[in-house]
């Protein structure tokens, strides 16, 4: 059994839905292929920035509803356990479970004519053929591909051998708590409780998100990581050990530059177009998902799907900025001399915790920062170091 269609779109996570609900609105048949049925778990600590609820709204027409999002407005800043700032952010955090919310998405893709293909299993990509062969025998064709299928992206692998250098990107590890355990909606992120990357306390409706992830490379022990920032917030549940940890990669930093090749196109996590400080990837996504959908669309309309990647390359250009400014940004935090004066910094400086949270809830884009604004956080990390010096 052969079909055919406009887009074959692999990976019915944000990027994926957000692209084949796009191409579908405007009139493209649309094939959206998953290996899971929905809804389904994914390890995510479930932080939906205002960038992300915006672009929830413009692309999927959702609004933050109490049945989805718990909202948080109290952010702590941590390193090493200490707490180096405690504020109350004006803009909410918005906190869901990846289960609900990528449930959500995928019903508003399916709910626009989308033919949905899960739970499936894919036996083989042919990218000269833009076709993907299901291990029932189907095989379904396509003008064009987008692959958005994650981290482990199959659609990477077929396109270069391999999604991404295990060494270059990150890794974490999980849980989900008895809600219990906390008291308030706080919300924690531990800028020490790893190296290059975080801990976080990310509280729900009915749970807490307690996770740790860093460069792979740079973290050989994530588990010992992950124990002792466990151990600070829930030392009984540390010592008994009666949780179920997931761990798995966070492409944080190593972006494609060139996410694809003619008319098949990467999308989200598996173009690794996550933020390289925060970690947060559901926004660009999503984006990065529209983009592609409106790339494909306009290629086709041309004539010529072949054109598909250079279409999306004049839009997700922007995000490619936004990483890069981010990853300079990132050696100033994380860099072994800087790193043990940052904590001194940030409390010394309120203008820098705000700043990051800022950029946290989506109201401040790294390119809106600028040169002046990240000499001025050299300035302060480098007075910070002098005072320790002379201290």
């Amino acid at each position: 059994m052969n079909c055919t269609y406009d887009l074959v779109v692999i990976g019915s996570g944000p990027a994926g839905s957000a692209a084949a609900l796009t191409a579908a609105k405007a009139g493209l048949s649309v094939a959206l292929l998953d290996k899971s049925p929905f809804p389904r778990d994914k390890l995510c600590g479930g932080g939906v920035t205002g960038r992300s609820v915006r672009y929830l709204n413009d692309i999927f027409d959702i609004a933050p509803s109490d049945a989805l999002f718990l909202q948080s407005t109290q952010v702590r800043l941590a390193f090493e356990g200490r707490a180096i700032s405690e504020q109350h952010t004006p803009t909410p955090l918005y906190m869901t479970m990846r289960r609900d919310f990528d449930a959500a998405l995928h019903h508003q893709a399916s709910a626009a004519g989308v033919q949905v293909f899960a739970p499936v299993r894919i036996a083989e990509i042919d990218l000269d053929a833009v076709s993907v062969t299901l291990a029932d025998g189907r095989r379904l064709t396509g003008a064009a591909m987008i692959g958005a299928d994650g981290a482990n992206s199959a659609v990477a692998r077929a396109l270069f051998g391999r999604p991404f250098n295990p060494s270059q990107i990150g890794f974490g590890l999980e849980i989900e708590m008895d809600r219990a355990l906390l008291d308030d909606n706080t919300t924690e992120i531990d800028l020490g409780a790893a190296n290059w990357g975080y801990g976080w306390v990310f509280p729900k409706h009915d749970s807490i998100t307690l996770g740790v992830g860093g460069i792979h490379a740079l973290n050989p022990d994530m588990k010992s990581h992950f124990r002792t920032y466990l151990a600070r917030h829930a030392p009984k549940l540390a010592e008994t050990g009666d949780f179920k940890c997931k761990g798995a990669f966070l492409p944080f930093g190593a972006y494609r530059k060139v996410p694809g090749r003619g008319r098949i196109l990467l999308a989200g996590d598996a173009a690794g177009l996550v933020d390289p400080i925060t970690g947060e990837g559901i926004a660009w996504a999503m984006k990065s998902g529209q983009f592609a959908g409106q790339a494909v669309v306009e290629a086709l309309a041309q004539g010529g799907p072949d054109q598909a990647m250079a279409a999306y390359m004049q839009r997700v250009s922007f995000i490619h900025r936004e990483i890069e400014a981010a990853h300079r940004i990132r050696t100033l935090i994380y860099s072994r001399p800087v790193r043990p004066f940052f904590p001194r910094a940030v409390e010394r400086n309120p203008t820098m915790s705000r700043t990051y949270l800022r950029l946290l809830a989506g109201d401040l884009d790294y390119a809106d920062l600028g040169y002046k604004v990240m000499f001025r956080l050299m300035r302060r990390l480098g007075g910070s170091l002098l005072y320790r010096r002379a201290a």
